[in-house]
């Protein structure tokens, strides 16, 4: 079944190559290049996933992440932080908050699309019945 991903980062070039990898395998994707426009776009289009960038424009991927899970209609949208922020406190922060796995660039596509697949694999197996 496709999935919705949501892309939320400004470099351009991650942005291609997120999206490409995203839709070889299968998924619907969405891009925003910004933090206020990729919350917009979670609250308007209602992804199974956010690959979310923590230094954005507008509102950081933190801010983000704190407004999508203080809003009830898309708290339990997963959230992959994909950043170059590779310390210790930043990816605490970021679990925190309530991110679902953080990983950092330069990234492996393979572990990517695997971690990927995976959050969209457990927010399968944890979404209500009565959403078939």
């Amino acid at each position: 079944m496709k999935k919705r991903i949501l892309i939320v980062d400004d470099e351009p070039n991650i942005v291609i190559s997120l999206e490409f990898l995203m839709m070889r395998e299968g998924h619907e994707v969405r891009v925003a290049r910004d933090g206020e426009a990729g919350l917009a776009a979670a609250r308007a289009h209602r992804p199974d996933l956010v690959v979310l960038d923590v230094m954005m424009p507008k509102l950081d991927g933190f801010a983000v992440l704190e407004a999508v899970r203080a809003d009830p209609a898309i708290a339990d949208t997963r959230i992959l932080l994909l950043t170059a922020m590779g310390g210790e406190v930043e990816r605490s922060k970021g679990l925190a908050l309530g991110a679902d796995a953080y990983m950092t660039k330069p990234f492996s596509i393979r572990e990517l699309v695997e971690k990927v697949n995976e959050l969209l694999r457990t927010a399968s197996e944890s979404a209500p019945d009565a959403e078939v």
